[in-house]
């Protein structure tokens, strides 16, 4: 599984870095606007709901889950510090995939018992796209965790997420978990359409391999 991430830079707007990750052939694209008034999430929202469904592809609203309903996008992202999980499935219903961040096995165990459908951990190394960015876990943290996971039994999804390159593929998916979610790594390639292309087929290259 690969999710791509919406970032804006000074090349880049939030709906090009995604339709350039669509056009590379990604299925899932969460829009990320952290700092942009509601309107604006709202109308790139909008637009990108419409190029997600040319591509088939899955788009997750991060933070707002009432911009998710309106625009009818597949689900929403919840950070630490957003609605809760439990809270926002009595709101959306079953329709609507949720996600939440975690940094911890704590954490984790704490969004499998609100019910979540994925989980995004993280960071896997320092990254500038993200800010108050929680202790870097690297490989010998993500083993551990999902280890424990492991030991509990969890089968929810877990997506690795932050400052993850091409060179991370492999080892990050050796730690166990479901998938990677990246921004920079492809928005900051010579051509970010190619290089999803190539990010997607090492992790198809590796799922096949198991």
């Amino acid at each position: 599984m690969l999710q791509f991430i919406t970032h804006e830079t000074d090349k880049y707007s939030y709906l090009d870095s995604a339709i350039l990750a669509l056009n590379g052939g990604c299925k899932w694209i969460q829009l990320r606007m952290k700092h942009s008034p509601a309107e604006e999430i709202m109308r790139v929202a909008g637009i990108l709901k419409e190029e997600c469904r040319k591509h088939d592809a899955i788009l997750i609203i991060d933070d707002h889950v009432d911009i998710a309903m309106q625009v009818d996008a597949d689900g929403v992202h919840l950070g630490k510090n957003d609605m809760p999980p439990a809270e926002a499935r009595v709101k959306m219903g079953e329709k609507y995939i949720i996600g939440g961040t975690a940094n911890t096995f704590d954490d984790i165990r704490g969004l499998v018992m609100s019910g979540v459908d994925y989980i995004g951990l993280g960071p896997y190394r320092f990254t500038t796209t993200k800010e108050r960015l929680s202790p870097v876990l690297g490989d010998e943290g993500y083993r551990a965790i999902m280890e424990q996971c492991r030991d509990k039994g969890y089968r929810t999804p877990v997506v690795a997420i932050g400052g993850i390159t091409f060179d991370d593929i492999v080892p990050v998916m050796d730690c166990g978990v479901s998938g990677i979610a990246v921004s920079g790594g492809i928005l900051n390639a010579d051509d970010p359409v190619k290089e999803t292309e190539r990010f997607l087929n090492l992790l198809y290259r590796y799922r096949d391999g198991k």
